[in-house]
């Protein structure tokens, strides 16, 4: 590891390997059961952040243990953002501020001039970080269609075509998003490779989970990612060209991701979005609400 964590007594850590992911998804999952009523990782969202190309377990990783038991986590690349967790019944013990001052001291010693993390709005974590003078940033929200809802949209212009992204669309695909994204968020583009580590080269990829909306001379306009997170359809990214929006593409587009994960099991269907998007309101408007809040809480190293 590349910054020493102290804990109280009883308490050992190391570097987490692969093997560690079920025990880090029941640990965040606890979590998530206590702050947003159910849980929603899964181990191919850990394993798929863990390789990506400029991640290092053995260095970017911390494990909590209390004799052979996981009871918490830390992990940090580039610092935006880091992930950390602890079993609630462990709480109180200074774990959570000891792995938050090892992802600090792991961050400063790659260089990094910010951390971040993204963690309930008023949840155990929100106040942990808030009294270590981590700053909010923005505000983000999962959005989720009631049981039984569908999306309001009217059909696809003539000509339009909603398909499967070929192998060789993929970057294109990777171009429009990217262009979107970084529209409104302050980062560097994500090299092709890594951007495609967290969907094509996700765990139990499937040709569905990559869409693409073409116009009538076959020109790539939108795309959208979507993929199933045990029993839900989640969106994890759509964005259409900046010379095709305002025509109503989105929501159809939306409508056609979310029947895909149904068809494949999902029960449920949402996405998030933050304050830097401005989306929230088209979602609204097609029948979404609401069904968490989120604060990105940072600190300058």
């Amino acid at each position: 590891m590349t910054a020493a964590i102290e804990l109280p007594g009883g308490l050992t850590t190391r570097s987490l390997t692969l093997d560690d992911a079920e025990a880090v998804v029941e640990v965040i999952g606890a979590e998530e059961v206590l702050d947003l009523g159910q849980a929603e990782v899964t181990v191919d969202e850990i394993v798929g952040d863990w390789q990506q190309p400029r991640f290092e377990l053995a260095t970017n990783t911390v494990g909590v243990f209390e004799g052979g038991r996981l009871v918490g986590y830390g992990d940090v690349s580039d610092g935006e953002p880091t992930y950390a967790a602890v079993l609630p019944d462990h709480r109180g013990r200074g774990i959570g501020t000891a792995i938050a001052r090892w992802s600090q001291a792991t961050a400063r010693a790659n260089g990094v001039p910010t951390i971040s993390s993204n963690v309930p709005q008023g949840s155990a974590a929100d106040r942990l970080l808030s009294s270590l003078g981590y700053r909010v940033r923005w505000t983000a929200w999962d959005l989720e269609l009631p049981e039984g809802g569908e999306i309001s949209a009217r059909p696809l212009p003539d000509g339009f075509t909603i398909r499967d992204a070929a192998e060789a669309d993929r970057e294109a695909a990777w171009t429009l998003l990217e262009d979107a994204f970084l529209e409104w968020s302050d980062r560097d583009r994500q090299p092709l490779a890594e951007f495609g580590r967290r969907i094509w080269g996700r765990p139990n990829y499937a040709p569905w989970n990559l869409r693409l909306l073409a116009n009538p001379d076959d020109e790539l306009v939108g795309a959208v990612h979507v993929h199933l997170a045990e029993a839900s359809g989640y969106v994890a990214k759509v964005a259409v060209r900046p010379d095709h929006r305002g025509r109503g593409l989105a929501a159809p587009m939306l409508v056609d991701a979310f029947e895909r994960a149904r068809e494949h099991g999902a029960v449920r269907c949402y996405l998030s979005t933050d304050t830097r998007a401005g989306a929230r309101t088209l979602y609204e408007k097609v029948g979404m609400v609401v069904s968490s809040t989120w604060v990105n809480r940072a600190m300058d190293l």
